[in-house]
């Protein structure tokens, strides 16, 4: 069993709360001893907090600190941008192999400002992924004070990742994070500078492991050494690195400057187009047309075909002549009416207004529409 040597150095305390936590409970009882008692050292079990996606790497990770029998918490970070797959919580599936506590947070509003402004920029598409990790290594450190523990640890491999995974840009995360020197990558470790966990023995260094680049061999070898059967498929994941969804949030970012939770929610939902101010957005299947309803704004219009089945429509922004038109022929076109003049019903709160429109062609449906949908 690992321990950890705790006295009462700002280094030494580093996640240790006033609050909670065995290991913070054991400082504040000490806390009206003499300087003498102050001055001696408390032992107590080690515990980590893993930033857990439920991947690989994170998998790897906490079971190369688990076997130091350090007591780990798991962390993911939830978002609309990284959704849970229904039915298939892969990242609580992944923490039950292992055996630890799973802690979710989701990440609201001020993580959507963060994408809209990040300091060091985006990767191929809409990823701002070294904002994103001290954004998360920040909150990471305020719940690791809350736990008590004595350090982070991720999973992340030296230059795996070309934006987020250089050496130089892994250092700026540090920093930025207020964790320089204290944020520990198992998995490389044996390529970086030691941490203050390695340095103090609270973690064996020699048992970390020295992987770098972009191929998943060694990963796989060692969760073969492992036993590691079950771990996702690295295919899909940040819907910001989706080329079609990046499209839809430049644009919404592009014209509106409030974006709220529920504008992120929808981007996932439906065909989108734009018509100057207003947004469109076009229901694909019963579920879609279902969810379109339930999350349109008071002040949204929906639309509906009167006569043939088809999709539920909603209009954002100036309810113009022009945008009720276009919302209208757009329910048109992809509904089952062969008709060339097809009766569309819409309205707030009820389909209490109706107008005859013909469905746009294929043509105006491209200028129109936003990403692939």
């Amino acid at each position: 069993m690992s321990y950890g040597f705790i006295n009462f150095s700002e280094e030494s305390t580093l996640f240790a709360s006033s609050n909670t936590g065995f290991l913070s409970q054991s400082i504040y009882q000490i806390g009206s001893y003499s300087d003498e008692d102050k001055a001696n050292v408390i032992m107590t079990r080690v515990k980590a907090l893993s930033l857990f996606s439920g991947g690989l790497d994170s998998i790897l990770a906490t079971k190369l600190i688990l076997d130091q029998d350090i007591e780990v918490v798991a962390l993911n970070f939830t978002s609309q941008f990284n959704p849970i797959e229904k039915g298939k919580n892969k990242v609580a599936e992944a923490a039950k192999q292992l055996g630890v506590r799973l802690q979710l947070i989701n990440l609201e509003s001020d993580y959507v400002q963060l994408i809209r402004n990040p300091k060091h920029g985006y990767g191929k598409n809409i990823n701002p992924c070294i904002d994103c990790r001290i954004f998360m290594l920040k909150k990471a450190k305020q719940y690791a004070r809350e736990i008590g523990a004595t350090f982070i640890f991720t999973g992340e491999v030296l230059d795996e990742r070309p934006l987020s995974q250089r050496f130089n840009a892994l250092k700026i995360v540090e920093k930025e994070s207020g964790l320089e020197g204290k944020l520990l990558r198992p998995l490389s470790a044996k390529l970086l500078p030691k941490t203050m966990a390695e340095k103090k023995g609270l973690v064996d260094r020699e048992k970390l492991a020295g992987i770098r680049g972009r191929s998943r061999k060694p990963q796989i070898e060692l969760a073969k050494e492992y036993g590691i059967d079950y771990y996702p498929s690295p295919a899909g994941g940040c819907l910001l690195t989706c080329e079609d969804y990046a499209h839809k949030l430049r644009d919404l970012f592009k014209h509106k400057k409030r974006v709220s939770m529920r504008d992120v929610d929808l981007l996932r939902v439906g065909r989108h187009f734009r018509l100057g101010p207003n947004k469109i957005i076009v229901g694909r299947n019963k579920e879609e047309n279902q969810t379109l309803t339930k999350k349109k704004a008071s002040n949204d219009y929906y639309f509906e075909v009167a006569t043939v089945p088809g999709p539920t429509s909603i209009l954002q922004g100036t309810k113009s002549r022009k945008a009720i038109k276009t919302a209208a022929a757009l329910t048109a076109y992809y509904s089952d009416s062969k008709d060339i003049e097809v009766t569309i019903s819409y309205g707030k709160e009820q389909l209490d207004k109706f107008i005859t429109v013909s469905a746009l062609n294929d043509a105006a449906i491209k200028v129109l529409r936003v990403g692939e949908n």
